[in-house]
């Protein structure tokens, strides 16, 4: 019988993923906060930190912090990190976490809402990674494109809601939000992107992985 998405995350992880504490004290001190099991899995993290390091990023923008965890494997990559955090709670307990991982000279926590705090942060970036209330994606990914290094990669997370995504009938706002932010990569000559559906210890999920290009397409 073949083993559970969860049991092969597992598997994955124990062989690829080497031991580290500073994780799981995250994890770990975020849920004693009382903050919500909402962080990417550990092979999700080491796949940003992957990604930050492919394109040679220096400088990450991330648009929720939560405790910090994908925090945390964006600045392993070695990348500065800027990342926005609405609730102050959360972002007191993100500090206090990525303090102790030793990481919090390399990360600015930028405390707000994003649509009011963004288009204030400096660029360019690097990297974009989105992963806030999912109903406004795509207004955060429109102020972060202007703020994209060409060549920078954006990502977009949960967007396919246990394939939710492809039912039209369903209203959901979220469901509503993730639609709406690949309708609006689709429509951006700025962007080449693909989709990604993924399964594991989250369920049944996906991500928009999204190019700035180096040049308008066909060089106009």
């Amino acid at each position: 019988m073949s083993a559970d998405p969860a049991a092969v995350d597992a598997f994955l992880a124990e062989r690829l993923l080497p031991p580290d504490a500073a994780f799981g004290e995250i994890l770990a001190a975020s849920a004693a906060a009382g903050l919500p099991p909402a962080d990417v899995s550990p092979l999700q993290g080491r796949l940003l930190e992957l990604l930050a390091r492919a394109v040679g990023a220096t400088d990450v923008l991330e648009v929720w912090t939560l405790g910090g965890y994908s925090t945390l494997w964006l600045a392993r990559a070695g990348a500065r990190v800027v990342t926005l955090e609405v609730d102050p709670h959360h972002a007191d307990v993100a500090r206090t976490n990525l303090d102790r991982a030793r990481v919090g000279d390399a990360v600015e926590i930028v405390v707000g809402p994003a649509l009011e705090t963004l288009p204030g942060i400096p660029g360019p970036f690097d990297l974009v990674f989105i992963d806030a209330d999912k109903q406004r994606s795509a207004d955060y990914l429109a102020l972060a494109l202007d703020k994209a290094r060409p060549g920078a990669l954006i990502v977009v997370d949960n967007v396919v809601r246990r394939g939710a995504l492809a039912d039209l009938a369903d209203d959901d706002p979220r469901v509503l939000g993730s639609r709406r932010v690949v309708e609006a990569i689709a429509a951006e000559p700025r962007l080449v992107a693909t989709g990604l559906q993924t399964v594991g210890a989250k369920g049944w999920d996906g991500m928009l992985l999204a190019l700035v290009r180096q040049a308008p397409p066909n060089g106009a």
